[in-house]
This record gives structure tokens, C-alpha cells and sequence, in this order.
């Protein structure tokens, strides 16, 4: 969320930095709608004022006898009485357009951000590693996993097109990336373990800018609660003269039984950034807290609304996945160091397992919505003769915490300051997974594991075909 009042202050810088994002000026539009709002919550506080002025001058008027005058100001407050809803409904309706037309603007870049209109902008800004050279053909992952565990024909039976079934090996390899990470993030690197869920409720959605923005690349669940005078019908229905015969009519009872309750709905994960960064909403902390540095690895969800056609085949962009996430709450003044530590965090599992990786510095036009700056790391897949992306690492500034109303009180200050949030994959468990298969393959269609993983695959050193 912006401040309104930096967009009052300099409404041509609010419109330049979103030009870098190739978006059209709003300050304009803004800022009327601001001043419309302004004005009702003026009128609305003036009628509100006047009838607490009106009232207590009654007593005063009964007091002196002068029921002329206190019969006067009877009118008054009764006429205020009538008009004062219209004008705080009016308030309520200006103040929730513009919070609406403020929540759909992405966050605004950081001045050091390339500007660009895609990634075709990115500033690649270091590699590590040598890729392998392969004395035979090297096979992607959607090739080399099936024979080893990776069953895409189950999953897509009982779930659907990206969803993947992990037997065997493959799922005990894909247990040990997970469990590696955390504890690699927990231990090396100051991240306190969390268990946090993976259904949300809209508030935590909206505060980490996920709604409205993505609402349709997200799972939602809800309850339903019964409509009690259609119960009541079916109920009678069934008692006198037993179930509907025509099923038609039973199933549009039924349905006319639910309706969606807002405040029982519940949103699957996308990224357990969520949950965890939510974990301050409406908190003031304290300046000794910080930074607050989280992870947790979840099963996270997304319908990839946004990704039709995209990496359809294999094990890269699946509806369900495990990721560990790397979470920070910070003071403003320590972000861009912090951002530095998360991406250095994320880099180390990469070192680790010894896989080839570039860290790329993302452009204004291939941002997400709401990061100010991004680091992605992209790991060197063979099999594709490229480099794909396994982590992207961003500083958010205030843009979440204002939308959380997160904030912390600096030491030795009375005032509270909104806080800083970043948040970044340490790593996707299926993209490593992925990566592992296509670096550590050999010509007989075995897989090594890791040196890394060893004490985590229960003896398990070499993934092996079936026969």
C-alpha cells in the first residue's frame, strides 16, 4: 500500500517511478478522489461536532429555562440524527474506493533497479560454478525421473495436470532437500524454525498483497453455512415425503442450501511468505526484535492462472509444492544489508549441493507487484542447456507493512515507524529436486546423490532405475 501522503507531496515522482514500470500516470486521479474524501470525512466530523455542541447546549437551556431555544436545538439534533448516516456512509464509500484503487498499484522500484519492459532487461550480476560437461547426451528431469519414482501419470489421475506422485527414492531425495534446507537456514544461517498454517484467512492474503492482485493464481476454500429457510423446506421435504424423486431438484436444493460465509473463507498458501509475514500484522514491535528473521518449509498452492502453457511438462511448475521460505522483518535503515544475507542464505544451498547457479538483478518490468527490488537465482539445468530460476529474493520496504499496519517503536522514540519486510525462496524444493536429477545424472540412468544429502538419505547414495 502507498502513502497517500507522499503521492500529496510529489505526485510527479508517484507518476515517474511508476512509469519505470511502463504503467500511466494516477496521481491525478488519486488525488481527486482523495480531496473528495477528505471533504466528506470534513462534513462528517463537522455534523458530528455540532451535534455534541447542540446537545449539551439543550441541558444548558433547560437549566436557564429557555425551552424556545433548547426546543430549537432539539430539531437541530433530531435533523442531524437523520443526515449524519448519509454523511459517514459517504465517507465510508470515498475511503473505500481509494483504498481500492491504491491496493491494485504495485510497489514503486528502488532507484538502483534496472528499468526495463521484460526480462530480457535483467542485469545478470554474477555466476558460480561450472556447468558439467557430460560425455553422453544429458536428458531432462521429465525423462530421467519416472524410472526413479517421479510418477506424473498417478498424480494426474487422482489430482489432475501438475500434480506429480513421489514414490520410493524419488520421495525420500525430495524429504531430504527439504529437511537440508531448513536445517541449513535455521543453523547457518539465524532463521527461526516456524510451523505456520497454510490456510489463511483474506486479511493475511491482502496484507502480504496477494488480494487482490492474484486472486485467481490462488486456491480458495471456504465454509458454507446453511441457508435456514431453505433447510427448513428440505427438511419438511423429507419427512412427509421422503427425497426429492427428480435429482435435479435435490442437487438445486442442495446448492441453494450454501452460501459462501466471508468470514470463514480461507485461502491456500501460495508461499508460506504469507503466513509468516502476516505473523506481525497489527503488531507494534519492539526496536530489540529486529531483525526478525523466519522460515518454514510448507506445501504451498497456486492454480498458475497467470502461467497457462508454461512449463507443462515435468516437475517445474506444479500446483502443489514444498518450499522453504526465508522471511525478514526489519528496520528500514538495515533492509538493503538484510536483503544481501537472505540472497547470500539462498545462494548457500546452492553452493552447497554444487550446483552451477547465476544471480540475476531483475528489471522494473519483471518485478513482482510487490517488491521494490529482486534478486532471482537461476540453477544451470543440463538437460534444457539453461538457466532457470530457483529463488527470487525481495525487499517489499514499507509497501506490506502498511498494508499489515506492522510496525515497531525505534529506540529511545515515541513515535512508531512502519517496519520493513522481505521475503525470499531458500529454496523451492521441486525446482532443486530438479536440479539435482539433471547435474547428477549418469549414462546409465542412475542419479548420485549429493555429498550434502548424505547424512539425510538414510544411506542412500545413488538414485537407481527400475529395472
Amino acid at each position: 500500500m502507498h502513502d497517500i501522503r507522499f503521492i500529496r507531496d510529489d505526485p510527479e515522482g508517484f507518476d515517474a517511478a511508476l512509469a519505470r514500470r511502463g504503467l500511466e500516470p494516477v496521481a491525478a486521479q488519486i488525488l481527486e478522489l482523495d480531496q473528495l474524501r477528505r471533504a466528506a470525512s470534513t462534513r462528517s466530523q463537522e455534523a458530528q461536532n455540532r451535534r455534541n455542541e447542540a446537545s449539551k447546549a439543550i441541558g444548558q437551556a433547560m437549566a436557564l429555562g429557555d425551552t424556545a431555544r433548547a426546543d430549537a436545538l432539539k430539531s437541530e439534533v433530531a435533523e442531524l440524527k437523520q443526515t449524519m448516516p448519509a454523511l459517514e456512509d459517504e465517507d465510508r464509500q470515498l475511503s473505500a474506493r481509494l483504498d481500492a484503487m491504491l491496493a491494485v498499484i504495485p510497489n514503486l522500484p528502488a532507484d538502483d533497479v534496472p528499468d526495463g519492459a521484460n526480462e530480457s532487461a535483467n542485469v545478470e550480476v554474477s555466476r558460480w560454478g561450472t556447468p558439467r560437461q557430460f560425455d553422453f547426451t544429458p536428458r531432462e528431469h521429465a525423462d530421467i525421473g519416472p524410472s526413479l519414482g517421479m510418477d506424473f501419470e498417478t498424480g494426474a489421475m487422482i489430482s489432475g495436470a501438475r500434480f506429480t506422485f513421489l514414490k520410493g527414492q524419488m520421495a525420500r531425495l525430495h524429504r531430504a532437500i527439504g529437511q537440508f534446507m531448513l536445517d541449513r537456514q535455521t543453523g547457518a544461517n539465524g532463521y527461526t524454525e516456524c510451523n505456520p498454517p497454510v490456510l489463511v484467512n483474506d486479511a493475511a492474503m491482502y496484507g502480504t498483497d496477494k488480494l487482490p492482485k492474484f486472486a485467481e493464481d490462488s486456491f480458495k476454500t471456504s465454509v458454507r453455512k446453511p441457508n435456514s429457510e431453505v433447510y427448513d423446506e428440505l427438511m419438511e421435504h423429507i419427512s412427509t415425503k421422503g427425497w426429492p424423486s427428480n435429482i435435479d431438484k435435490y442437487w438445486q436444493l442442495v446448492e441453494q442450501l450454501k452460501w459462501e460465509d466471508p468470514a470463514n473463507r480461507r485461502w491456500l498458501i501460495p508461499t508460506s511468505e504469507v503466513s509468516l509475514t502476516a505473523s506481525v500484522m497489527g503488531e507494534i514491535l519492539d526496536d530489540s526484535a529486529l531483525p526478525m528473521r523466519l522460515t518454514a518449509l510448507t506445501l504451498c498452492f497456486r492454480s498458475e492462472a497467470g502461467a497457462a502453457g508454461k512449463d507443462t511438462r515435468g516437475f517445474i511448475r506444479q500446483h502443489q509444492f514444498e518450499k522453504c521460505e526465508l522471511v525478514s522483518v526489519c528496520r528500514p535503515e538495515d533492509a538493503a544489508s538484510e536483503h544481501e544475507h537472505m540472497v547470500r542464505s539462498a545462494e548457500g544451498i546452492l553452493e552447497a549441493l554444487d550446483l552451477p547457479y547465476r544471480k540475476v538483478l531483475l528489471c522494473t518490468g519483471d518485478m513482482g507487484f510487490g517488491a521494490k527490488k529482486t534478486y532471482d537465482l537461476e540453477v544451470w539445468l543440463p538437460g534444457q542447456g539453461a538457466y532457470r530460476e530457483i529463488s527470487s529474493v525481495s525487499w517489499c520496504g514499507e509497501f506490506q507493512a502498511r498494508r499489515m499496519n506492522a510496525r515497531y517503536r525505534p529506540e529511545g522514540e515515541r513515535k512508531t515507524a512502519f517496519v520493513h519486510t522481505l521475503n525470499g525462496s531458500g529454496l523451492a524444493v521441486g525446482r532443486t529436486l530438479v536440479a539435482v536429477l539433471e547435474n547428477y545424472q549418469q549414462a546409465d540412468g542412475s542419479v548420485l546423490v549429493p555429498d550434502a544429502l548424505h547424512p539425510y538419505c538414510g544411506g542412500m547414495t545413488r538414485l537407481e532405475p527400475a529395472a
